[in-house]
This record gives structure tokens, C-alpha cells and sequence, in this order.
């Protein structure tokens, strides 16, 4: 039964290389099983419709739709602002505007790519104007778009949750912590590397001037900044659950779009609808098929084989540690961080369990070592939409795309794994 394992996953890892679309290469994968006699095509078939149409997964599309809305009505242009008038006026500020931007926008739509469309078309225009290189603003903007997935309400943990039956609201808050460490470690590399720039930066203002200037854009951003509390608020204060605070985020985004911001219409709500259709219809189906893979590993005794051979390279707890973030952030390279939690985490959590890490600090573990893939070849999806949002070349982007990875992610990554604290005290708040 392992053999039929091995080489499903063989056929996955050949299927992907030579770049054939992820919800085929998890059918072939799924097929090659099946042929080998170890699974039975009409039964984890059926298995597989009964958990798609789990209402949890409702909240993904309504999450989607919701950043799409916001990418097109104003609402992330008035969130621009405001954080503009804090930070904008120091060296490297308006690179703060940015990372601060993706992240607040990024958790109300819980998706990475989110970041890059609402904040790339108005931020790296700009950012060039005041002297910052194009593929420096590029690379700035996707990987402050992984906030996204970090910051609550995340659609990586609602499958995390959803596929290890572990609270979904714990997994939220377990990438808080590193969330928030990261978007401050961005912007002071962000910072750094700006000195050696020639930047333009607007005079400073008097202060009378100054509070007068914020007043008025913490005024005209305050619908905007309802929506997160609303989405949060409801969430955490046991009102609604993650797919009902998904909707009511749709819901209060479309009147706000059109009556105050007035950069919604009819004909934009449908191009966002439509937009947001076709994301969510590729995300749904290539989980589908990864869901029945890892299921039939599972059903073949993957996950004891897999903790037998991992405590006979080593048994001790740290150096496993390191070993799974490494794999985890070597699969995220080759797949997105759905994709890829849909095939690991049922297979680790056994081994997590065995080692006594929480399945909430593993939560927070996965959810990091992942969210890398997005802004690191080959995969990158983040990384390529940024290069074609800013009009640079991806040979350009990627230098100051890797820095940034290197001296903010990484660090994270490896407090995650190591200091339980990082990603456990905000959900022990909560009284998990």
C-alpha cells in the first residue's frame, strides 16, 4: 500500500515539474493510486463532494469577493491615505504606507493576492515618482501581500481547521503574532534599504496643519476602517462565525463602495464578482483533488510511516523542528499554501502530536513556512503578479524580493518553530 503511496506521489512531483495545472497534477496523482488497486475511485470521490460542500469553505469565496470589492470601490485607496498621513513624510515611509497598507487590507480579504492588486496600481506609481526603483516597490508590495495570509481572518488557516478539526478561530489568532513581527521586520528592512535611495519627501507640516490633515483622513477612512472591526469584532466576540462575518463583509463593502467612496458601479461589481468567480473556482477545484490525495495517503498509513522515518533520522525535538519548516517552505515553493496544507497537515499532524506541539502553535508553524512559497520560485505567484502589476522585470524584482524574505520571514519562521509564546499567547488570551 505504501509502494501505490510513493508513486502517486512520484506522478505528482513529475506532473508538477513539467508545469502541468495543480488540480491535474493531484488527479493524476489520486488516478495512479487507484490503477495500482489501493483506493476505490467511487467512494473517495464521494468522501470528497461531502467535504467540499462543508459550509465552512463558504467563507472563502465571500472573503474573496469582499478584497476584490475593495480593490475596485475606493476602500483600500482611503486606507492609503490615512496610513500615508502617519508615516509617508520620513525616509522609507512611504514603503512603511505599504507594508502596513497590504496587511490591514490583506485581513479583511484573507487572500495574498489581494494586497497586490488594491495597493500595486496606486502605490508603486507613486513610490517611483518619489524615487524608490520600481522592482524595489514591486518587491516591497508582494511580500507585505503574505501578510494576508498571516493576518486574521486567513483563508490558509480556515482549511488548516477545517482539514485537522481544530478551532478555526485558534488558528486565526495562532498567525497573529508572527503576522504582526513580520510586517514590522518589512518595514525596517524596508528602512534600511531605502537610505541608499534618493528619495523625494513632502515638507513637514506645522502641527496645527498636521492634526487638521489626519482629522480629515481618519474621517473620510473610517467606513473603511469599520470593516475590519466589524469582521474581527464579530468574530471574536462569539457573534458570528468566520462564514457569516465573510458575508456580512460583502455585504457592508458593496454600500460602502457605492454610496461613500463612489468607486463602485454596477458594471465594476459584476467585473469583481466575475474576478473573484474565477480565483475561487481554480481554488475550490485543485482542493478537491489534493483533499482525496491526501486522504487516500492517510487511508494507506502514510502518516505512521511518515513519523517512524522522521524519529529514525532523529529524535530530537528541535532539529525535527528545523527539518519540517524546511520541507514545509521547500513545498511551498512548488505549490500554493492551500494546496499545500490540504496534503500535509492531516499527514503531520501525527508527528506533531508526537513531539507535544500544540495544534495551534503547528497551525502557526504551517501557516508561515508556507506563505513563503508565494514569493519565492518557482512558484511565486505573488512575486509575478507584483512584477506584472508594477510594469517590472521579474530578473529585477527578485534581489530585493529575497532580502526581504531573508531578514523577515525566515527569522519568523524559526521563532514560530521555537518559541511556542510567539504564536500561543494571543489564542491563551482567548482561552485557548
Amino acid at each position: 500500500m505504501l509502494e501505490s503511496a510513493a508513486v502517486a506521489l512520484g506522478v505528482l512531483v513529475f506532473l508538477l515539474t513539467i508545469g502541468v495545472p495543480l488540480p491535474y497534477c493531484f488527479a493524476g496523482g489520486m488516478l495512479a493510486m487507484v490503477l495500482m488497486g489501493d483506493a476505490v475511485m467511487n467512494g473517495v470521490m464521494l468522501w470528497g463532494y461531502a467535504q467540499i460542500s462543508s459550509p465552512v469553505l463558504l467563507a472563502i469565496p465571500l472573503f474573496v469577493f469582499a478584497g476584490t470589492i475593495m480593490s475596485v470601490s475606493g476602500i483600500a485607496e482611503a486606507l492609503l491615505k490615512l496610513v500615508n498621513e502617519f508615516v509617508g513624510r520620513i525616509k522609507g515611509g512611504l514603503g512603511v504606507v505599504a507594508t502596513v497598507s497590504c496587511g490591514i487590507i490583506g485581513a479583511i480579504s484573507g487572500s495574498g493576492l489581494t494586497g497586490v492588486a488594491a495597493v500595486g496600481p496606486v502605490l508603486i506609481p507613486e513610490m517611483e515618482k518619489r524615487g524608490y526603483p520600481r522592482s524595489f516597490a514591486a518587491a516591497l508590495i508582494a511580500n507585505s501581500s503574505v501578510l494576508g495570509l498571516l493576518i486574521p481572518p486567513s483563508v490558509t488557516m480556515i482549511i488548516f481547521g477545517w482539514v485537522t478539526e481544530t478551532s478555526i478561530l485558534a488558528a486565526f489568532l495562532a498567525t497573529l503574532g508572527p503576522g504582526l513581527l513580520v510586517a514590522f521586520l518589512l518595514s525596517v528592512v524596508n528602512i534600511i534599504m531605502s537610505r541608499k535611495f534618493d528619495l523625494i519627501l513632502d515638507d513637514p507640516l506645522p502641527l496645527k496643519e498636521k492634526v487638521s490633515s489626519v482629522a480629515k483622513r481618519s474621517f473620510s477612512a473610517t467606513p473603511a476602517l469599520l470593516m475590519p472591526v466589524i469582521i474581527l469584532g464579530g468574530i471574536y466576540g462569539g457573534i458570528m462565525t468566520p462564514t457569516e462575518a465573510a458575508a456580512v463583509a460583502v455585504i457592508y463593502a458593496i454600500p460602502v463602495g457605492w454610496l461613500i467612496y463612489k468607486g463602485l458601479s454596477f458594471k465594476s461589481l459584476l467585473s469583481a464578482g466575475k474576478e473573484a468567480g474565477t480565483s475561487v473556482g481554480a481554488i475550490l477545484i485543485m482542493i478537491f483533488f489534493s483533499l482525496i490525495l491526501s486522504q487516500m495517503f492517510v487511508m494507506n498509513g502514510v502518516p505512521q510511516e511518515l513519523v517512524d522515518a522522521v524519529f529514525s533520522i532523529s529524535e530530537n525535538k528541535y532539529i525535527l523542528l528545523l527539518l519540517i519548516c524546511l520541507m514545509l517552505f521547500a513545498l511551498g515553493m512548488v505549490v500554493n499554501d492551500i494546496t499545500a496544507i490540504i496534503l500535509v497537515a492531516p499527514l503531520l499532524m501525527p508527528l506533531m502530536q508526537a513531539m507535544e506541539v500544540s495544534p495551534i502553535q503547528f497551525a502557526a508553524i504551517i501557516g508561515v513556512s508556507t506563505a513563503m512559497g508565494g514569493v519565492t520560485p518557482p512558484y511565486a505567484s505573488i512575486l509575478y503578479l507584483a512584477a506584472r502589476v508594477g510594469n517590472t522585470k521579474f530578473s529585477e524584482i527578485i534581489r530585493p524580493a529575497m532580502i526581504m524574505l531573508f531578514f523577515a520571514y525566515m527569522p519568523v519562521a524559526l521563532l514560530t518553530a521555537y518559541w511556542p509564546g510567539l504564536s500561543m499567547a494571543i489564542p491563551g488570551l482567548f482561552g485557548y
